[in-house]
């Protein structure tokens, strides 16, 4: 280092250039953190003066401008709340909308204990053996809500205004239903468009009433079975 001061006679002045060229960028943070509740201004001016030591040192030494450069990205990100880092979580978020389609079978642990079926005529019941048509497709489609495809006929598990069950050819907002884990570990179905309509079976294995039921009411509670 000492050799490389030695042989540049005009390293004082840009290290002089680049602290007023730091004291000039820490002035424009400062005016846009304030307005944007960023970090404070206190730690951005300490970042600042850190870097401009760290590069006015590399003015003197060739040898370290690719360190710079790295820590001047860092920095930039840093002042900038890590736009890339909210555009991966977006992402993230988007796979999560996309979700991963779960091949379930909703037990009701009611009566003689049933799954729900969706039959190729459109009915929904319980059945208490397995069968093709037990197994349904859960997928996301929004934070919390899911919809419940019957694999084998094709059709959605919706729920009308009056809270009884259809089987639906096409998507709509009544196939959407809120997914709500419960404290015994078992799932309840809620109409995402009729709220405080839930999915629940009889003691005999007949679909109820979406207004007649409650997460309070085991008729309610199921559990997603492989």
């Amino acid at each position: 280092m000492s050799a490389t001061l030695t042989r540049s006679p005009l390293w004082p002045r840009r290290l002089i250039c680049f602290f007023l060229r730091a004291h000039r960028r820490a002035k424009r943070r400062e005016v846009a953190l304030r307005a944007g509740g960023g970090m404070g201004f206190l730690s951005a001016l300490r970042t600042v003066l850190v870097l401009g030591l760290v590069t006015g040192l590399a003015g003197c030494a060739p040898g370290l401008n690719g360190t710079v450069d790295r820590w001047e990205a860092l920095y930039s990100r840093s002042l900038a709340r890590l736009p890339g880092e909210k555009r991966e979580e977006a992402s993230r978020d988007g796979d999560y909308l996309l979700g991963i389609k779960r091949l379930r079978r909703l037990y009701c642990n009611v009566g003689i204990g049933f799954h729900i079926q969706v039959l190729p005529d459109g009915r929904i019941t319980g059945v208490h053996s397995e069968n093709r048509y037990s197994v349904l497709q859960i997928s996301p489609v929004e934070r919390g809500v899911v919809t419940l495809l019957g694999v084998h006929s094709g059709l959605f598990v919706a729920m009308n205004r009056r809270g009884k069950l259809y089987g639906s050819l096409h998507y709509s907002n009544e196939c959407k239903f809120r997914e709500k884990l419960l404290a015994n570990n078992y799932n309840a179905y809620e109409s995402a468009t009729y709220p405080r309509m839930f999915i629940g079976l009889s003691k005999g294995g007949k679909t109820k009433r979406g207004n007649r039921v409650s997460p309070a009411m085991t008729v309610t509670h199921f559990l997603p079975r492989i």
